[in-house]
């Protein structure tokens, strides 16, 4: 990665973060972090395994703002999520992919988020920097991973988005209900940049989850992740979700590959396990096709750890 690289990173993870900051140092303080990891493999017994399409991520997020009691701050930027994520995306066969696969897509994310409440509603809303193509080094290490466990080599620099950098924003709004010691999230969002697309879906929470906690969606599958927890923790909790969205263009799916699918669907279900500092997430997500001539949707899982100091 170049210095000029490395310098814009910087200066849009500083004017993204400015706002924030600029509240009172002394009560604006690191509240905690979390991360995700997201793969074909961790969907066992039931998963793809095949090293194909969404095949990939790995996301941290850091979250700075005034100390956390369980609710949601009224102000934009009292609550800022600094973030970082890389993500490979990749056809069927890494050997000999097929004419009409899609791209090898490799992408990474440098962003941040301000949660807040709005009347009622639950609102994050950010935006990334992201970076695509072979300057990212991700089909390197990619392929170091495939030498290391035995797999086939990954050299796919002639099948590949190109390289370029794109503006991301999101925005998100939901309203959580609840229904004795269940919890019901209808959702929306829209996302313009890299994708441009609009969804709406429903989250689920029951059994002993913490009513007080934060969660952050995960882009790729849309599962809820504990990103700062409560007082009302410990034990085992139940997800589920479902969302549908429009797809109106990709950078992901250029056009010297096979078009994007305009309708994309997810189904998920996860559990959540809490002890003491340590709380343990693990999802399985059905994404469905992407792009035209995708014969069949995929299963991923995902992985969280939190641990609180």
């Amino acid at each position: 990665m170049t210095q000029q690289t490395l310098r814009a990173l910087a200066l849009v993870a500083t004017a993204l973060g400015a706002p924030a900051f600029a509240q009172d140092s002394a009560a604006f303080e690191r509240q905690g972090f979390t991360q995700v990891f997201t793969n074909d493999w961790f969907g066992m017994p039931i998963g793809d395994r095949f090293d194909r399409w969404r095949t990939g991520a790995y996301q941290v997020s850091g979250f700075f703002g005034q100390d956390w009691d369980g609710a949601l701050p009224s102000d934009p930027f009292a609550l800022v999520e600094l973030r970082f994520r890389g993500e490979i995306i990749a056809p069927d066969n890494l050997a000999a992919p097929a004419p009409g696969d899609r791209r090898y897509a490799p992408a990474l994310y440098f962003g941040a988020s301000t949660h807040f409440d709005y009347r009622g509603l639950e609102v994050a809303a950010g935006a990334d920097l992201v970076m695509t193509g072979d300057q990212t080094g991700l089909m390197d290490l990619h392929d170091g991973i495939h030498r290391t466990f035995g797999g086939s080599d990954v050299d796919l620099s002639n099948f590949m988005i190109d390289d370029g950098y794109y503006l991301n924003g999101t925005v998100e709004g939901g309203r959580t209900f609840a229904l004795g010691n269940t919890a019901v999230r209808p959702f929306a969002e829209v996302q313009a940049g890299v994708e441009t697309l609009a969804r709406v879906g429903v989250d689920l929470r029951f059994g002993n989850f913490d009513p007080e906690a934060l969660l952050i969606r995960d882009p790729i599958t849309g599962q809820r992740i504990l990103a700062l927890p409560g007082d009302g923790g410990g034990g085992f909790s139940f997800s589920a979700g479902a969302d549908v969205g429009y797809v109106w263009d990709s950078v992901l799916l250029p056009s010297n590959g096979p078009e994007h699918e305009d309708m994309r669907y997810r189904l998920r279900g996860g559990v959540n396990y809490g002890i003491g500092p340590a709380d343990f997430f693990y999802g399985v997500t059905y994404l469905s096709e992407e792009f035209v001539g995708q014969e069949e949707g995929q299963l991923v899982g995902s992985l969280s750890l939190v641990l609180r100091f």
